[in-house]
């Protein structure tokens, strides 16, 4: 009777702390005030001494943790979960919480033999407890998709929930600014229950270390319906280009999100089920530990995309990673801000960087392949070069990333001035380089006026592709007005040798005889040179027609004149008799008219 008294004071000791906010672990001071009470109202006047202090604690702990001792062995050795049913999971709880509060009042009165004696049974216990909540966390856990409904009031987004080998796994969402709750309410708040008891028993990152295996396999299942093929460096460079396109394209999605439905998720879920802890730092650990494999395997990914090939055709997908990288880093330094993510983030910038160097590459690569694309044969009719074609498509659409680009090649040397962009200079550089190549291509021609006429084909491209977008808008008004200069001294080129000769032999100040044989010579030479440029190719239907139409005003009026010169010579009456004239200025036009074709087939 007197043993159940003490342990039913002690119980009582502990409602008390309990009713004034304390800690359990107070029961001790207010047990002592309990047992000087009953001591000094001994009204049979019992002349024994009343027990020390620390002698009427310690008797009294022992007593209760016997009791406990029984009460936790039966559930320690029970082979069904305890959380199968409530009671038993409220009422071992409540027992673990008397367990830690003896421990600690054990711990203030530490010194005593007796004491130690005690402790070490209570430190015994408790890890034996310890591993039982380990088992129970993982098995709350485990359950959590046979309870889930995806129809309650938790789950805040409009996509449903599957689950797949026990995991509950999110259904891919357009929708970034969902949340998606994985886990009910009861059963966050039993895993609360679980991991305050835990952290406090000193079991944290056993705590965090089943957790974060659960979660994990949330993500991993949830990542396989994006179908990533999760390849490693070395497959990365000895996959074709075509299929890594594709592998981007899953990746930005999925990366996308992952770190704006996924990982703020997940933080939210982490925070609730970690809250109310006597040690934050397990809840950044758990959340580390949930997030590192994940962002390892997408990080890896990018990395080895920037540490790849440096060829042209590969900057537009390279550009998609850097910039999808760029919106993610305000969101990465969100999520990663505590010390244990704090590696995670500074990777991320790293690829991010290194993802910029991989496109400041590919440009330099860019200027190789120009200068590698050395005259050959000529190219026929004098059309636009593939080269001209593939550079200028490329640079237009490169500059559709305008921003993202000034900001790579701001860290370049800018050899143009203050008032001209770095990636202005890498523009004009490379147009440069295009244009010394085309300079050299044009030799293949051996006649001048084809050269000519070439250059102003590719000059009037060039020009075309910059007109009215971003790339015209980067290279400046002054580059576009001395491009346009130019395209006009071509055809001012193109003009005069191709038909000054041919004009030439129009001039009236010759006499009759002289007049005659031009004409005949004017005849062969204008069939010739219709013959041959109605074989050449200018592509772009406003230059062909300016070409057409500038000929004709050199020569219909010179031939009309030389023509009314002649027919007014004295000599072309009498025995000379008329001379022979094999066109009229119409015939001329419409001849004129059929210079040039549209395209070389």
């Amino acid at each position: 009777m007197a043993q159940a008294g003490d342990e039913n004071l002690y119980a009582a000791a502990r409602d008390i702390a309990r009713a004034l906010g304390k800690d359990p672990s107070a029961a001790g001071d207010i047990l002592q005030i309990l047992s000087g009470y009953g001591a000094s109202g001994n009204r049979g006047g019992d002349p024994r001494p009343t027990p020390s202090r620390g002698g009427a604690n310690l008797h009294n702990l022992d007593r209760s943790l016997n009791s406990l001792e029984r009460q936790i062995s039966g559930y320690i050795v029970e082979d069904r979960p305890i959380w199968s049913d409530p009671v038993d999971s409220r009422t071992f709880l409540d027992s673990v919480d008397e367990l830690i509060a003896i421990a600690g009042d054990l711990r203030s009165m530490a010194g005593d033999k007796s004491v130690a004696v005690c402790l070490s049974r209570a430190d015994d216990l408790i890890q034996q407890v310890m591993f039982r909540l380990q088992e129970e966390f993982g098995y709350v856990m485990d359950r959590a998709p046979d309870s889930f409904d995806s129809d309650d009031d938790d789950f805040s987004g409009e996509e449903d929930n599957d689950t797949s080998y026990g995991v509950i796994i999110a259904r891919p969402v357009t929708d970034y600014k969902i949340v998606i709750e994985a886990l009910q309410s009861s059963v966050i708040g039993d895993l609360n229950a679980i991991a305050v008891r835990m952290v406090a028993g000193g079991f944290g990152k056993e705590c965090s270390r089943v957790y974060s295996s659960r979660r994990r396999e949330f993500l991993e299942e949830s990542l396989s319906r994006l179908h990533l093929r999760g390849l490693s460096m070395e497959q990365v460079q000895e996959t074709p280009w075509q299929d890594l396109e594709d592998e981007i394209d899953r990746w930005i999605k999925a990366v996308t999100l992952v770190f704006r439905v996924f990982f703020p998720s997940e933080r939210l879920l982490c925070d609730r089920v970690f809250s109310d802890l006597s040690v934050s730092s397990v809840t950044d650990l758990s959340f580390m530990e949930v997030c590192r494999g994940t962002t390892t395997q997408l990080l890896n990914f990018a990395d080895a995309i920037a540490l790849g090939s440096r060829l042209p055709e590969r900057l537009f997908k390279v550009m998609d990673l850097y910039e999808t990288m760029q919106d993610l880093i305000p969101k990465m330094e969100t999520l990663f801000s505590d010390r244990y993510c704090l590696p995670l983030r500074h990777e991320a910038v790293a690829i991010h960087k290194r993802l910029g160097e991989a496109i400041r590459g590919i440009f330099m690569e860019l200027e190789n392949l120009i200068r590698r694309d050395p005259p050959k044969t000529a190219f026929p009719g004098g059309g636009i070069h593939p080269i001209t074609r593939y550079v200028m498509n490329y640079l237009r659409a490169a500059c559709k990333s305008r921003k993202s680009l000034e900001q790579i090649l701001d860290q370049t040397e800018n050899e143009a001035g203050p008032d001209a962009s770095a990636l202005s200079v890498q523009l004009r550089w490379v147009l440069e380089l295009l244009e010394s190549n085309l300079e050299g291509k044009k030799r293949t021609y051996r006649d001048p006026s084809l050269c000519f006429l070439f250059m102003m084909n590719n000059g009037k491209y060039i020009l075309d592709k910059v007109t009215d977008n971003e790339l015209g808008s980067i290279l400046g008004d002054d580059w576009i007005v001395k491009q346009t200069a130019k395209l006009r001294q071509y055809h001012s080129n193109y003009r005069r040798s191709s038909w000054n000769q041919v004009v030439g032999l129009l001039r009236t100040d010759a006499p009759y005889p002289k007049l005659v044989e031009n004409l005949r010579l004017f005849k062969a030479q204008f069939d010739e040179v219709c013959k041959i440029q109605s074989q050449w190719v200018v592509s772009d239907g406003q230059l062909r027609e300016e070409l057409r139409s500038s000929v004709n005003g050199i020569v219909s009026p010179a031939y009309l004149n030389f023509i009314r010169k002649l027919m007014e010579s004295p000599e072309i009456n009498g025995r000379r008799g008329e001379p022979f004239i094999a066109y009229t200025v119409e015939d001329l036009e419409m001849m004129i008219k059929r210079l040039f074709k549209e395209s070389s087939s």
